[in-house]
């Protein structure tokens, strides 16, 4: 599958996740491409940190602009997982690799000045499709509030702009940019946050309609990662977009 992770509007900490659902899916034993489409480079930053571990080995190339939808049919066939991490800004490397990626995650922070920018990635969808009509969308609330009214509003707003919001979030946790800073997804830290795993195992199997991991999630202390799965499970969030879809 190809994968985009991006949005118009930055700041949603959209190379975090992409970095996370690499990782999963390059320790679920898959043959990981990570494309840094984004000329801030974090991922490329990320990617040469890690080089210095002993984490699971994923490639990552920085490609930009025309080049990602030039080079996405040769790369497509060597990769069995290719997730481009793009956007930022309404730029030609979004547009380019909306008209190859099979699914496109949006990460929207639960504020109004993010939701703002629904309406612009929607309509980039929509032109999209016009090239490529089975671009799958899926929004995610990310650095989201442990509890609150605001996720709940933001997960309605998402709704009314007709974007699909995936049933979980991620929420505001130190575990990720301590891992980041490291190389490392949440899945690899020595001290693994329970809460942080979880959220991340039912991102990606929401994605790549899989089952949560049998490979990581004995790793960890399973009844609190448990726990942290029913919490998403019984969230307002959860039931707003239940209810909308």
């Amino acid at each position: 599958m190809i994968l985009a992770v991006g949005n118009t509007k930055g700041g949603v900490r959209k190379t975090t996740l992409a970095v996370n659902i690499a990782a999963a899916r390059a320790l679920r034993g898959r043959d990981v491409l990570l494309i840094d489409g984004d000329k801030q480079a974090s991922a490329a930053t990320f990617a040469q940190i890690r080089a210095a571990t002993t984490a699971a080995d994923f490639a990552t190339v920085q490609l930009h602009g025309v080049a990602i939808r030039q080079q996405m049919r040769s790369l497509a066939e060597r990769y069995d997982e290719i997730v481009i991490d793009v956007g930022g800004r309404n730029t030609e490397s979004l547009r380019a690799a909306l008209t190859v990626a099979d699914v496109i995650l949006i990460p929207f922070q639960p504020r109004s000045i993010d939701l703002w920018a629904a309406a612009q990635i929607g309509a980039i969808i929509a032109e999209a499709r016009h090239v490529n009509p089975g671009l799958r969308a899926w929004a995610v609330l990310n650095v989201a509030d442990p509890q609150g009214p605001d996720n709940i509003d933001a997960a309605a707003a998402l709704q009314a702009k007709g974007i699909e919001a995936l049933p979980w979030a991620v929420g505001r946790r130190k575990a990720f940019p301590n891992a980041f800073s490291g190389g490392l997804s949440v899945l690899e830290q020595e001290r693994k946050d329970p809460k942080a795993v979880s959220e991340i195992l039912s991102i990606v199997d929401a994605l790549y309609a899989q089952e949560l991991s049998d490979r990581i999630a004995p790793n960890v202390d399973t009844m609190c990662a448990q726990e942290a799965h029913n919490d998403y499970q019984n969230a307002p969030h959860r039931k707003v977009a239940a209810t909308a879809g």
